[in-house]
């Protein structure tokens, strides 16, 4: 089977979200095919993983009175500032045959994809593999935020992180979907957490400048979103064995993703849940 490859552009936070479910469900369903979607962000947003209790640990108030938007993922994971960023999301079957079957090989199958794309970039980046997993001491996440660690087989370049991702499993569906920092800004992104003083930002803004890469800075010049895009369609489904077709989202998941971006992802009640 082909699989869709989808760009979609630039959204606002509650539309990108509510695509990534219908695609879910329509997969689901067996009415799309396994997905890769790429898209953007306008205005700048903070997603909350699903678990993570969003007053808690994002400054809402700072969000809202700086034009960002504040948006609940169905996945897992920290805050994650969406700003000058390519995204990405994967939907497919779990028992797909290629995929593997622990939700750890899929990161590295999925991560396959990413390493094509920057390579297409001239970016040289890797998988990272926690020290853990040699017995040695793991340094402890400092904040709420993604980028100040990676997980397993996540995309490091020059030993920091590049590309984080997140995934669920719902309906025996898989959906997995990432940010690829093209630029960073640290400071910003401890300015939005929800931190006890201006020293703990400034801490954290550290830690996130050393745990963390930009495109940018890695090649030393910007490269374009659409460029980024452009490099990841080239590349990612042959690093997947699988062939990719450029297609576009159906009437009904056109119509659900409208639905669930006025009843569920504009909404406190699912954004503030906890």
């Amino acid at each position: 089977m082909k699989w869709r490859v989808v760009n979609s552009g630039i959204n606002h936070a509650a539309e990108n979200m509510a695509v990534d479910e219908a695609i879910l469900r329509a997969h689901a369903s067996g009415e799309a095919p396994p997905t890769i979607r790429f898209y953007g962000w306008q205005p700048a947003a903070m997603s909350i993983g699903y678990f993570q209790k969003a007053a808690d640990e994002v400054n809402i108030d700072k969000c809202r009175t700086a034009g960002i938007d504040v948006v609940r993922r169905l996945t897992g994971g920290r805050a994650v500032l969406h700003d000058a960023e390519l995204t990405y999301s994967v939907v497919v079957r779990a028992d797909y045959p290629l995929i593997p079957a622990t939700i750890t090989a899929s990161y590295r199958y999925f991560s396959a994809g990413l390493l094509a794309g920057l390579n297409k970039l001239g970016i040289e980046a890797q998988m990272s593999i926690p020290r853990a997993a040699y017995g040695q001491t793991r340094h402890r996440p400092a904040s709420a935020a993604c980028f100040d660690a990676p997980s397993h087989y996540e995309i490091t370049a020059q030993g920091r992180k590049l590309a984080g991702s997140a995934q669920v499993r719902k309906d025996g569906v898989i959906l997995q979907h990432g940010s690829i920092l093209l630029t960073f800004n640290p400071v910003q992104v401890a300015a939005l957490l929800n931190l006890p003083s201006l020293e703990m930002q400034n801490s954290v803004a550290a830690i996130l400048a050393k745990r963390a890469v930009s495109v940018k800075e890695i090649l030393g010049r910007e490269i374009t979103w659409e460029s980024a895009c452009q490099a990841m369609i080239t590349s990612f489904g042959a690093a997947l064995g699988v062939e990719l077709e450029s297609g576009r989202l159906s009437d009904q998941e056109q119509a659900v993703a409208a639905e669930l971006v006025t009843t569920k992802y504009s909404c406190d009640s699912w954004n503030l849940l906890r």
